[in-house]
Order: C-alpha cells, then sequence, then structure tokens
C-alpha cells in the first residue's frame, strides 16, 4: 500500500476564491482514482469527517474544517471523435477554462458559452454550471465517480444525476455520495451558436461580426464577464452569490404589476426566472460596503471580500440582503455558493 501524504492544520487561504482565512486539519491532494479508494479503505480514516474541494470557487469558509479535506487534483483532457461528435473527458482536477479553451482550439462546439466561468470540471456537474442560455446538462454524456457507500468506481449517466436549473443529486440527494473524478462531455464538430443574449448581441455587432463561430463566441463571453465580474486574483469573490430565482407565472404577473420594470426571463411552462442581480440592486445593495464585505459596483449579484473580511462576515452581509430582498419583493433568495462550518 502507498504512502499517503496528508499535511495538518493546512491553511485553506490560497484555495478559496473568497480569500478568507481557514484552516483545515488534514488536508490531501488528490492526483489519482487508487488514492480516493485507498483513503475510504483505510480504517484510521474512516470515522473521519472529509470535505470535496474543486477550485474553491463555490466555498464559504465559515469555521476551520475540523476533518480531511480532499482537493481535487486529477489531471487530463482527452477526446473521441465519432462522426459529428466528440467525446471529451476530462479529469477532476482541469480547470473549467482549461477545458473550454481545449475544446474551441479544437473546433468542439457546445461549451463556449461558459468560457471563464471559475472552478474545475469534476465540481462542473455538482452546480449544473452554465451561462448566457447554456448549462452543463446540455452536453453531459456521464462521468466516473468514487461511491463513498459503495466504496469503489462508478460510472453516472446523465439521467442519474437529476440535472436541473444549478442543481444536481450532488447537492441534495446524493450529497457527499460520489466524488466526481472524470466527467465526459458529448460535443459536436457541428456548432449550433447560442447568441440571443443581449450584451453577446450587443458586443457581436460592436465587433462586426454577424456569423460567429464558437471562437469568437468564446471570446465575447470572456469579454463580457471580465468586464462585469471582479477577478478572484485582485478581490476575492465567489462569482454569482445567489441563484436567479424561478418562480411561478402567476406570482410574476402579480410582482410585474407592481414593477413594471423587473428583469424576467422565460423558465418553462408557467415558470419565470427572475435576475436576482435586478432584485438586490433595487434595494439598494450594488456597491455598497459593509467594512470589508461589499456588493461588486458592477454587479450586485457578485459578493466581495475587500480584504480581510472573514467568512462569517460574507454569510452575514448576504443574510441581511436576503431579508431585505424577502421585505420587498416577497422572494426567498438561495445562496449559490456552499457555505462550510457551523454558524452558532
Amino acid at each position: 500500500m502507498m504512502q499517503m501524504d496528508i499535511a495538518q492544520n493546512e491553511f485553506l487561504k490560497p484555495y478559496n476564491s473568497f480569500g478568507v482565512a481557514a484552516e483545515a486539519r488534514y488536508f490531501m491532494r488528490v492526483r489519482r482514482e487508487d488514492e480516493l479508494i485507498q483513503i475510504f479503505g483505510n480504517p484510521d480514516w474512516e470515522q473521519q469527517s472529509k470535505l470535496v474541494l474543486g477550485g474553491g470557487t463555490n466555498m464559504l469558509f465559515v469555521d476551520n474544517f475540523n476533518g480531511l479535506l480532499l482537493k481535487m487534483d486529477i489531471p487530463g483532457i482527452r477526446s473521441t471523435k465519432n462522426g459529428l461528435k466528440v467525446l471529451v473527458s476530462a479529469g477532476a482536477g482541469v480547470l473549467w477554462n482549461d477545458l473550454v479553451g481545449y475544446c474551441v482550439n479544437h473546433g468542439f462546439a457546445g461549451i463556449e458559452n461558459m468560457a471563464l466561468i471559475p472552478g474545475t470540471a469534476g465540481a462542473a456537474p455538482v452546480q449544473n454550471i452554465g451561462a448566457y442560455g447554456v448549462e452543463l446538462m446540455d452536453v453531459f454524456d456521464s462521468c466516473r465517480a468514487f461511491d463513498t457507500h459503495r466504496k469503489e468506481m462508478v460510472s453516472l449517466k446523465k439521467a442519474d444525476c437529476g440535472f436541473a436549473y444549478r442543481d444536481s443529486i450532488f447537492k441534495h440527494q446524493e450529497k457527499n455520495r460520489y466524488i466526481v473524478t472524470e466527467i465526459s462531455l458529448m460535443l459536436s464538430l457541428h456548432p449550433i451558436i447560442h447568441s440571443d443574449y443581449g450584451a453577446i448581441q450587443a458586443e457581436l455587432e460592436a465587433r462586426g461580426i454577424s456569423h460567429p463561430g464558437i471562437k469568437d463566441m468564446a471570446e465575447v463571453v470572456s469579454h463580457i464577464r471580465l468586464a462585469k465580474l471582479p477577478d478572484p486574483s485582485t478581490i476575492g469573490n465567489a462569482g454569482s452569490f445567489f441563484k436567479n430565482p424561478i418562480i411561478p407565472q402567476v406570482l410574476f404577473e402579480e410582482l410585474n404589476r407592481r414593477f413594471p420594470e423587473i428583469v424576467h426571463y422565460p423558465a418553462g411552462e408557467g415558470l419565470v426566472k427572475l435576475a436576482a442581480g435586478w432584485l438586490i440592486e433595487y434595494c439598494g445593495w450594488k456597491g455598497k460596503r459593509l467594512g470589508a464585505v461589499g456588493t461588486w459596483k458592477n454587479q450586485a449579484l457578485v459578493l466581495v471580500n475587500h480584504g480581510g473580511a472573514s467568512g462569517r462576515e460574507i454569510y452575514q452581509f448576504s443574510a441581511a440582503i436576503m431579508e431585505d430582498v424577502k421585505n420587498t419583493f416577497g422572494i426567498q433568495l438561495e445562496r449559490e455558493v456552499n457555505v462550510i462550518g457551523a454558524l452558532d
């Protein structure tokens, strides 16, 4: 049995995009699937609480983690063509934007609208990431994962994952059961361009592009995201902090009478998606700062750490926003980030 490299009292500030100070009692980099089999099969670690970390771009540590943190660093991208389709597989530790770049450079279409989304490939199905009219579930084929119940590697197809808007079985029904080690996406050599969003159309027109390719789309989306969202390397943030709420059409019509300018999108039969950023901005929170915590000046949906804020302070700031939105609109916002630690 190979020796496992496990560190103690690991400082987690470099591993979370909010840049908050926290520690993990034990810390292990996972570079191969067999390392998971080994750690979960070791009786010395069986009772230890465990936390899986990808890029740390969707976590808020409000406390230290008193257990074993598994940092997923499995590398590698490979592809197999079949006619006009191509199956692209990526290790859980591959940065999502690196995977987008690989696919765009090889002419594999389907994820170009998700350029510059932070995080890793392994974390992508947990959140069912998406942007500008495209979601991971649109191209997801399958994933390999370690089943912590059965203590073995399994393959999960799209139908097994219970995908919904920013949701999956990995967040709810089977939370903490599966550790994704590799994802496989079914992409196309015949691109279908999704340029319906106003911001994309405007930027394409500004660039004089009437028939965009996937490279154009990735560049335009990256440009828009950089203009709207802060860079985690310069100011701590986790991107969108809240989900866009989806409400029944009947409730929307009532809200629309009171707030005719409310920003909304169709979300399926009898459902409407509201822009959480607009709700927050309407309540006066855009660019607001309390101590070291604030909302981003260009996008109220993004909470930022101006330097030195604790995870608990960021959490309390988000709670104040949620209360204000609830009192104003009767809408209960839901956090998109995972909150790690006790709040007592």
